[in-house]
């Protein structure tokens, strides 16, 4: 018999992890099971769950050897759970949505023009494809609906969508998209919560994980982004460089042979902090040996160094700045990073509180800064349940 209150799968397919969780259906949709499939493609690949409490249950190892033999585990393991019964709906986070700027239902045409445009973000579009189709065929009357994570930043005026080159290229959908935009909603959504007044001014949000960028927000719309037309662009991240000299594509290709494929595995998988540090992409492991070791020193300064230039230079964009926020593995859980990033912004009006900082409090700025500085624990995977319900008006079933 199905259970009453009806429920949303996510689903957040990445290039070698497959994340999930199951969500009650309320005014707050309530996680009832989450985990993750990952190192999908290496040598030990987990299924890892947590149960509603949080709880981690003894991760099992799987063979799966590719994403297909992954996503066909996933949905035999999921169909055997009994709170399975109760989804009515999946969510899933695309990464590149183009020009669409609010979640969609998913239909045929849908997915023809996800899969036309898979040239733009060829890491992630293809197994997010296949998760649709997999869940269409063995479920095809369960509803799913795509969240994009470009949406947030279509509001961007079209002077920070241009990019400085040919319009013929513009005229093909090469322009400023953004991302993190799911991860951004949430933000806005929590700082509307707790300071309504503060989520209408001028806000920079600082999205800093492996993946790291940041969005100048202003009445509650995106006003710019720093990363671009792809996820590699912006500020330097765990393996991507951020912003590059173009010019280094034509002298690697010169003085290194390096093809457009060695060059595309070079900015996605081996530069930023890896590439500076030469041992690791975790912001953790080169902060433990900054101190006896230059390279890893080196990183940690070059990341500080450039959030602080983009705050700097979206407070210009934003004539101004009320808030800031901190979100991710990295500004949830690095008060020292925070720190250094905020060091010499007092021309700002930012000014943190070393002793809320130091504990990661839920607001670091001192009483007397003029701008408050937060930091909020994102979550993506409840705002695409949260996207979800409001699309298909789930509420009404609960309600029913």
């Amino acid at each position: 018999m199905k259970p009453a209150l009806p429920c949303i799968l996510t689903i957040n397919g990445g290039s070698s992890s497959i994340r999930f969780a199951v969500y009650e259906v309320g005014e707050t949709p309530r996680r009832q099971l989450d985990g993750q499939i990952d190192r999908i493609g290496l040598s030990g690949t987990n299924l890892i769950v947590n149960d509603s409490a949080g709880t981690p249950r003894v991760p099992r190892r799987l063979p799966a050897a590719d994403h297909r033999t992954a996503v066909r585990f996933l949905l035999d393991w999921l169909e055997a759970q009994p709170v399975f019964a109760s989804v009515n709906a999946v969510g899933h986070r695309v990464v590149h949505g183009m020009t669409h700027s609010e979640p969609e239902r998913i239909t045929p045409k849908l997915v023809a023009e996800l899969r036309r445009i898979t040239p733009y973000d060829s890491d992630h579009l293809p197994r997010e494809i296949r998760l649709i189709e997999a869940f269409s065929r063995r479920h095809p009357k369960l509803p799913q609906v795509a969240c994009f994570d470009t949406a947030f930043h279509r509001t961007m005026p079209r002077i920070a969508k241009l990019l400085p080159i040919p319009r013929r290229y513009g005229a093909k959908g090469v322009e400023r998209y953004g991302f993190h935009g799911l991860s951004y909603a949430y933000l806005m959504e929590e700082l509307g919560r707790l300071d309504s007044a503060g989520a209408k001014g001028r806000v920079i949000l600082a999205h800093l994980g492996s993946g790291a960028s940041l969005a100048a927000v202003r009445d509650g719309k995106s006003l710019d982004t720093s990363m671009g037309f792809t996820p590699t662009s912006g500020l330097v991240m765990g393996t991507r460089p951020g912003d590059l000299d173009p010019g280094l594509v034509y002298y690697l290709a010169r003085a290194d042979r390096m093809t457009a494929a060695r060059f595309q595995q070079m900015v996605n998988r081996k530069s930023g902090l890896l590439g500076v540090s030469g041992t690791s992409s975790d912001l953790r492991d080169l902060l433990a040996r900054e101190a006896t070791d230059v390279r890893a020193a080196e990183a940690v300064a070059l990341f500080c160094y450039q959030v602080k230039k983009w705050i700097g230079s979206f407070a210009a964009a934003l004539g101004g700045l009320d808030a800031l926020v901190f979100a991710a593995g990295i500004g949830e859980h690095a008060p020292l990073v925070r720190k250094r990033i905020c060091d010499g912004l007092g021309f700002l009006g930012i000014e943190l509180d070393p002793a809320r900082n130091a504990r990661n409090a839920a607001l670091i700025s001192s009483d007397a800064g003029r701008v408050t500085v937060r930091v909020i624990h994102t979550d993506e995977d409840l705002m695409i349940a949260t996207f979800v319900t409001r699309l298909l008006d789930l509420g009404s079933l609960r309600k029913a």
